[in-house]
């Protein structure tokens, strides 16, 4: 089964475009929750917060509704693997969990997580505290672009999400694959004049023209058919591009 949704979705600038106007901040999780089958939380990136926010996510969403919740920045960008962090991350879960709806955990590293042998440890002790929970890790340095990387992922039971970003030097290729029997993307956009923070703009500020989403289709296809279940989550937020984006690609995959 493939999933769509978005990364994130309590955005002020999608009032209007995305959410119908007035609605409150509080039952955009509802609204979205009848459009999609799944989104990505990224607050817990900037900070844990307490189960009992989860909690209330949970109580607005349908029964087999998905939560993929990223790991937070210490984790990933500080290099922090303390197993009492890990502990603190699956109590902050533990509510989506006994829902049945916690599916997987993503840990997005920077352009700086290079491949080297401390790093490829790093993965495994972070795999060893999620406790066999579904992880899914998103590279963008092209040095992990090669078959060993993939190979280690599966010895290790992680999952592999692939990217779309600009074809910039450097930057990890839109390269699909498998690793743990789930298949993930995330849609970042082509935003190549603001990658680097050169152009003055944010980087996810990018709207997908059908012809880029088609580019997809049938490498999205083919990972569907591998898998038992594929998530595609579009992190290009904003003013409701993400939700555009993600309901346009769900009707050209022909599932609207």
């Amino acid at each position: 089964m493939i999933w769509i949704g978005t990364s994130g979705y309590s955005f002020d600038d999608w009032a209007g475009v995305f959410y119908p106007p007035g609605t409150r901040p509080g039952n955009r999780l509802n609204h979205y929750a009848t459009k999609f089958k799944a989104v990505e939380v990224n607050s817990t990136y900037y900070r844990l917060p307490h189960p009992v926010v989860l909690r209330q996510m949970e109580r607005k969403t349908p029964d087999g509704f998905r939560f993929l919740v990223k790991m937070h920045q210490d984790v990933t960008h500080k290099r922090v693997s303390d197993p009492a962090h890990f502990r603190a991350f699956l109590d902050v879960v533990s509510p989506l969990e006994e829902a049945g709806k916690f599916h997987g955990a993503l840990a997005q590293f920077p352009w700086a997580f290079k491949r080297s042998v401390e790093n490829v440890e790093h993965l495994r002790r972070i795999g060893d505290g999620m406790g066999g929970r579904p992880v899914f890790v998103e590279f963008r340095h092209d040095s992990w672009a090669g078959r060993e990387t993939f190979e280690e992922l599966r010895e290790m039971g992680l999952g592999f999400c692939a990217v779309d970003e600009p074809r910039l030097p450097g930057l990890f290729p839109a390269i699909v694959e498998e690793t743990n029997g789930v298949g993930y993307v995330r849609f970042h956009g082509r935003n190549a004049a603001n990658w680097w923070g050169r152009g003055g703009g944010d980087r996810y500020d990018y709207d997908y023209p059908d012809s880029e989403l088609l580019e997809w289709l049938s490498s999205i296809q083919d990972l569907g058919s591998r898998t038992t279940d594929t998530y595609l989550f579009f992190n290009n937020c904003h003013a409701g591009r993400a939700a555009r984006n993600a309901q346009r690609m769900s009707e050209l995959l022909g599932f609207s």
